[in-house]
C-alpha cells in the first residue's frame, strides 16, 4: 500500500517550522497538521468545514455473548439505540450536530427485524447476531467476508459523496468482549489484560467476562494470525465491517479518524489485511478499556483526547473533530514569521 505523500508531509513540516509561533509551540497539534498534510496530500490542508466532508458511519450488530453476563445491560437497548440513531437522537447524533459530521447507522448483524426502520439502514444486513465466541465461533468465514466486503463497500460510498475524512463507529451490547478477544488475539495476551468493565459492569460482570475471553481464545488457539478467521472465531459482523471499511479508506487514500476500543480492535485487523494501512489513522480518543490502549501502543497511535468516554458509537472520534480543523486552520491560516519580521 502507497504511504501517506512524503512530499506533503515535507512540505507541511516545512510550513510549520516557518510559522510565526515559538518553535514546539503548537505540540501535537502541529503533528496533527501535518499527519493531515500527509493524508490529504494538500498544503495548507484543507479546512473540513464542508457539508459532508467529515462522513461518520455506525456498525451495528448483537453478540451472542450478550447473553453471559458480560454486560450491564440486555441486548434488546442494541435495537433502541439503532432506532435512536437513525431518528438523530442518540449522544453521537448531538455531537455529530454541533460539529457539522454526517451520520449513517447500518444494521450488519442486529437480531431484530428493525421493521419501522428504512432500507437504508436495514437493507445490507449480513446476519442476525453472531455466536457467543467462548462456546462457538462467531460466524462462518463465508459471512466475515461478506461483511469485509460490505464495509470495502461503505467507505466508497462514503468517498464518493465527498467524505475526506472518515470516522467509525459501533453499536452492540456485548461489543468490548469480542473486541478485546480480537485485541488479545492479535497481540497474543491474556484475557486479564485486555478485558475492562464496557458498559458497567460490576466485579462479578468483570470475572465472567475475563472468563469468557481466556474460554475464546483457548478454544481458537491456532487461528490467530489470520485475519478473516480470527473474526470468524472471535469477532462479529459488524466487527468485520468495521474492518473493511477501515482497510478500504486507507487503500483509497482517504484519513480515518478512530474511535474507542471497537474501532481500534478493527484497525489492528485492518492493518494486517492492508499492511500499512495505519498511517492513515488517528486515534480520537482514548476510551476506558485497556485493550484500546493496548491496541493503540501496537499501532503507534497517541489518542488526541482522554475524556474517560464509554459510550461508543463513534462519539469520541467525533468530539476531535474540532481538534483536527483547529489543526488544519493553524497551519492554514496562521501567519509564517517571514511575512511579519522586517
Amino acid at each position: 500500500m502507497a504511504p501517506p505523500d512524503p512530499r506533503a508531509r515535507a512540505a507541511a513540516a516545512e510550513r510549520l517550522a516557518g510559522l510565526a509561533v515559538p518553535a514546539g509551540a503548537l505540540g501535537r497539534l502541529g503533528d496533527l497538521a501535518i499527519w493531515l498534510c500527509a493524508t490529504t496530500g494538500q498544503v495548507p490542508p484543507p479546512d473540513l468545514r464542508r457539508t459532508g466532508e467529515v462522513r461518520l458511519v455506525v456498525f451495528a450488530g448483537d453478540h451472542g455473548v450478550a447473553a453471559h453476563g458480560v454486560s450491564a445491560y440486555p441486548a434488546s437497548v442494541t435495537p433502541a439505540m439503532v432506532r435512536t440513531v437513525a431518528a438523530g437522537r442518540a449522544g453521537v447524533s448531538t455531537l455529530a450536530a454541533a460539529h457539522g459530521v454526517s451520520v449513517r447507522v447500518l444494521d450488519v448483524a442486529v437480531d431484530d427485524d428493525l421493521a419501522d426502520l428504512p432500507g437504508s439502514v436495514t437493507a445490507r444486513r449480513v446476519a442476525r447476531g453472531s455466536g457467543a465466541i467462548h462456546v462457538e465461533d462467531a460466524l462462518p468465514d463465508e459471512a466475515v467476508r461478506t461483511a469485509l466486503a460490505l464495509g470495502r463497500d461503505v467507505a466508497r460510498e462514503e468517498v464518493a459523496s465527498g467524505g475526506r475524512l472518515l470516522l467509525g463507529g459501533d453499536l452492540g451490547i456485548g461489543n468490548t468482549t469480542p473486541a478485546a478477544a480480537l485485541v488479545a488475539a492479535t497481540l497474543g495476551l491474556p484475557a486479564e489484560e485486555v478485558v475492562g468493565r464496557g458498559t458497567g459492569v460490576d466485579d462479578a460482570g468483570l470475572a465472567r467476562k475475563s472468563e469468557v475471553v481466556r474460554t475464546a481464545l483457548d478454544r481458537s488457539r491456532g487461528r490467530h494470525d489470520d485475519p478473516v478467521e480470527c473474526l470468524a472465531a472471535l469477532g462479529s459482523a459488524d466487527l468485520a465491517a468495521t474492518t473493511g471499511y477501515l482497510a478500504e479508506a486507507a487503500v483509497l487514500g482517504v484519513p480515518v479518524l478512530l474511535d474507542g476500543l471497537m474501532s481500534v480492535a478493527c484497525a489492528l485487523l485492518a492493518d494486517r489485511l492492508a499492511p500499512g494501512a495505519a498511517q492513515w489513522f488517528a486515534a480520537g480518543h482514548r476510551s476506558t478499556e485497556p485493550a484500546q490502549s493496548l491496541a493503540l501502543e501496537k499501532l503507534g497511535l497517541e489518542p488526541l483526547l482522554d475524556l474517560g468516554l464509554r459510550l461508543g458509537e463513534g462519539s469520541g472520534a467525533v468530539a476531535a473533530v474540532p481538534l483536527v480543523r483547529s489543526a488544519a486552520a493553524l497551519l492554514r491560516d496562521t501567519a509564517l514569521l517571514s511575512e511579519v519580521l522586517p
